[in-house]
């Protein structure tokens, strides 16, 4: 969540980011917050002025006593009693202010960088750069829901049968080519020093509050009432979360992790022929590389991130584009975005494979994610995470794309890790 600190210090440039998202209430928002914090602060005054005087009269009373003057410390002791039921106001006062500033927080988003440009949709997206070469397909091609079929590699039926719609059923080679893909996407990543994470897929109430799901995005996590347990959308949520509340030394930033989990979106409200398949699912698989860093150094960490996810489309031989996302398509937490897209030359279109971000201090200010320097203050760290990859569209794509009328060729890159090197 945003710092109060920062909202009075650089009032006009965080409206003129959350106007940049398209939030037309920014400046209720805003002062909202100021005034909350004011009461907040006045309250504070007030319970500390009056702390301050029963210690004093504390003082006094145990003066008198030893003077033998009873019959005044008895009259000064009424105000002791006044100032105690006075002080427990205060700080029930102080308690819903703070209660009612932090819910406040938590509906405002994170404010974008000063580079992401404005725009409502993703039409408005900025295209940053494209690689490779639209691949030309015979006549005859088909998309990946029916060479699935075909080739009766992944099995949407059956996942109906057992749990229902955005729930396949992986078979054979199509499984084998989901296990290919998720050790070449680790092996990749601890190559590049990321320290491997199997983290939980529940988390508690705290843990999405902490990365920012929460309340967000409450509709479209699945939710287990009895336990208050939450299915996790991303491994980004447990992983980020092994630092809530922790104060890490300053020598030991960045903190590189990567992990392979499973991910659990309810994605309430899709349908159309863009979800159609593998497109959107409610259980998909994906590694997720996130990183802790010093805040002078997170946009640094953040293009190498992006770097390293296009070398990972390169290697898999797969036309791709990188796009920084405007305001109004930007996530909830984060500051800066940029979005892979994978071309389909089936379906004639370009499909989201990644999504790579810097969270600045929004995350880290609600996970109290701290740093301690040379000068053993602490300050807030800077958190990001990226997908490295999710893997649906890109079995969508490497079968499309590599259709052949005899069968669907694998990248290079996946043969070892295959034992085949076509379906």
């Amino acid at each position: 969540m945003l710092l109060v600190n920062q909202i009075r210090e650089n009032y006009a440039g965080m409206l003129a980011g959350l106007q940049k998202r398209n939030i037309h209430n920014a400046a209720n928002l805003l002062l909202e917050v100021i005034t909350l914090d004011d009461q907040r602060k006045s309250t504070q005054t007030q319970r500390d002025q009056c702390q301050a005087e029963a210690n004093t009269i504390s003082k006094q009373i145990g003066q008198l006593m030893k003077e033998g003057k009873a019959q005044e410390a008895i009259a000064i002791r009424e105000r002791t009693s006044e100032l105690k039921d006075q002080i427990k106001l205060l700080e029930d006062q102080y308690s819903k202010t703070e209660d009612e500033l932090k819910a406040l927080l938590y509906t405002i988003p994170n404010v974008p960088h000063e580079s992401v440009p404005k725009g409502k949709t993703p039409e408005d997206n900025e295209i940053v750069l494209e690689n490779g070469t639209i691949p030309t397909l015979f006549e005859g091609k088909l998309p990946h829901w029916d060479l699935i079929k075909k080739y009766d590699i992944i099995d949407f039926d059956l996942g109906v049968k057992i749990a229902g719609a955005g729930f396949p059923v992986y078979k054979g080679k199509g499984a084998r080519l989901q296990r290919a893909l998720i050790n070449f996407f680790l092996d990749e990543a601890l190559a590049m020093g990321f320290t491997e994470i199997q983290p939980p897929i529940l988390v508690n109430e705290e843990s999405g509050y902490g990365t920012g799901q929460l309340p967000d995005k409450e509709g479209q996590m699945y939710h287990s009432t009895a336990d208050d347990l939450y299915l996790i959308p991303t491994a980004e949520v447990p992983i980020t979360n092994l630092y809530r509340d922790v104060i890490v030394s300053e020598e030991d930033l960045p903190i590189k992790n990567v992990g392979y989990t499973p991910c659990f979106r309810r994605e309430a409200g899709s349908w159309g022929a863009h979800v159609r398949g593998l497109n959107r699912l409610h259980q998909f698989d994906k590694v997720e590389i996130v990183q802790i860093t010093h805040p002078d150094k997170s946009y640094e960490a953040l293009e190498s991130m992006s770097s390293y996810v296009q070398g990972l489309l390169q290697k898999l031989e797969l036309p791709y584009r990188v796009l920084r996302l405007c305001g109004g398509d930007m996530g909830f937490t984060s500051a800066l975005t940029y979005d892979m897209e994978v071309y389909s030359a089936a379906q004639e279109r370009w499909l989201e494979v990644s999504s790579v971000s810097n969270f600045e201090t929004y995350q880290t200010n609600r996970l109290k994610l701290r740093f301690r320097g040379e000068d053993k203050k602490t300050q807030l760290a800077h958190s990001l995470n990226g997908s490295a990859l999710a893997l649906p569209r890109i079995v969508a794509s490497i079968l499309e794309n590599n259709q052949t009328p005899d069968g669907i060729k694998m990248p290079k890159v996946l043969h070892q890790y295959l034992g085949f090197d076509s379906i």
